[in-house]
């Protein structure tokens, strides 16, 4: 990382929180959801994020599968 407000460092972090934000956190109703609720919830949108969801830039392939593809995991 470089100084502070350096805009190319920053870039690929901003856009992930800005997805988080808007798909994970708008919108929904988090009273009464406990801590450890909350953590499962966002352990399970990261493991969708990661795995499961369509990319544009892989072709609309899933993550893993373009993994899978490339011989990167079995």
């Amino acid at each position: 990382m470089s100084k502070k407000g350096c805009g190319p460092d920053n870039s690929a972090m901003e856009r992930f929180l800005g997805r988080l934000k808007i798909e994970f956190f708008y919108g929904r109703d988090r009273n009464g959801i406990t801590l450890d609720e909350f953590a499962d919830m966002l352990d399970a949108y990261l493991r969708w994020y990661r795995d499961v969801r369509l990319k544009g830039d892989l072709g609309y392939k899933r993550p893993m599968q373009h993994r899978r593809d490339l011989g990167l995991i079995a």
